[in-house]
């Protein structure tokens, strides 16, 4: 299990089980016996149970069709004074919303991204596959001309920690804190409101009449 651990540990990159078991059997090639899939998923379960304690604040988890350590959701805020968002940073606000929109819509043509946004791409579509965000993922034989689809990468998926598009949150969930909930008011409130608001009106009438009368006297 160590062995195991250690090669997730040190990968750059999820890993996956075939790739683990590769890794381990070009090492200890002197062997006979060598490791089947069925010992690293066995160790992969080892590993993830030791990793769930509240001990640890990184878990094991599976990312981008492999297995990486990822520190867990409590320990974000703290880590991000650190990195922040370093890498988002560097993507302008059309790079990143033509991101958010072939992440949600994908696999999506650029005519189709065009149409959401309403402006040109083409700037951020080329700034995206420079940074691998996203893929060609072939063509639409369906449109005219069989325009190039695109959808997103595995380096995406690896950067925030899913494994397919169908993880990413859903957008009322990103929203939902940004809802600002009428507030409730009683028909008890106005009523209140109401009975002010007439005293208010005859406290000003008596007033009117008390000038009116000091007038008339002082004529």
């Amino acid at each position: 299990m160590n062995h195991v651990e250690a090669l997730i540990f040190a990968s750059e990159k999820p890993l996956t089980a075939v790739e683990i078991i590769e890794l381990i059997n070009n090492a200890f090639g002197f062997m006979d016996d060598k490791v089947t899939l069925d010992q690293v998923e066995t160790c992969i379960d080892g590993i993830n149970e030791k990793y769930n304690s509240s001990f640890y604040p990184f878990e094991l988890r599976q990312s981008g069709g492999g297995w990486q350590f990822l520190t867990k959701k409590e320990f974000h805020t703290t880590i991000a004074q650190l990195n922040g968002d370093k890498f988002l940073k560097r993507l302008s606000t059309a790079a990143l919303e033509t991101l958010a929109i072939i992440a949600y819509k994908q696999p999506i043509t650029k005519s189709e991204i065009e149409a959401i946004r309403g402006v040109n791409c083409d700037y951020s579509i080329q700034k995206l596959l420079e940074k691998e965000l996203i893929i060609i993922s072939g063509r639409n034989e369906q449109m005219v001309g069989k325009p190039l689809i695109y959808a997103t990468s595995r380096h995406f998926m690896d950067y925030f920690g899913i494994n397919t598009a169908e993880e990413l949150p859903k957008i009322s969930e990103v929203l939902a804190d940004q809802i600002v909930l009428p507030t409730l008011v009683n028909a008890e409130h106005f009523e209140m409101e109401g009975e002010i608001e007439g005293q208010a009106t005859g406290e000003m009438s008596q007033e009117d009449e008390n000038a009116q009368g000091e007038n008339i006297e002082g004529a």
